[in-house]
């Protein structure tokens, strides 16, 4: 069993961190049934990783790219298919739209009404008075 330790990987890899970044993933690579490039000698898949690393025998800048496409995060987003289909969305944005702008007129005039029913002029209440 050869032993493999972080001073070896070093050399590779200079930064500890992306060292570790590296080494999990290419573990996960393994666990989901890549080949081996060197032999396990009964050692886990940490360590086949981190000797696969020290001997170059894995592409480093694949693994790189593989990491950073597992952590990154996409959004679909359903798009209309077609023309019809994005006419019939515009015109059902359109009525909405439409709607609001007929329910803010009607509370506007509502407000105005209450506001005209309210006021009293200053003469009127000292003639009653």
């Amino acid at each position: 069993m050869a032993r493999v330790t972080v001073e070896d990987c070093i050399l590779k890899v200079p930064n500890r961190f992306e060292l570790v970044l590296l080494t999990s993933q290419r573990a996960r690579d393994v666990s989901a049934g890549a080949q081996l490039t060197v032999d396990r000698d009964n050692d886990k898949t940490t360590v086949v990783s981190l000797r696969e690393i020290a001997e170059e025998s894995v592409d480093i800048s694949g693994l790189r790219t593989a990491l950073i496409q597992g952590l990154q995060k996409t959004v679909d987003f359903d798009e209309p298919e077609d023309d019809a289909e994005m006419q019939a969305i515009e015109i059902e944005l359109a009525e909405v739209s439409m709607s609001l702008d007929l329910s803010q007129e009607m509370r506007e005039d509502s407000l105005s009404e209450q506001d005209e029913t309210d006021f009293i002029a200053p003469d009127e209440t000292e003639e009653e008075a």
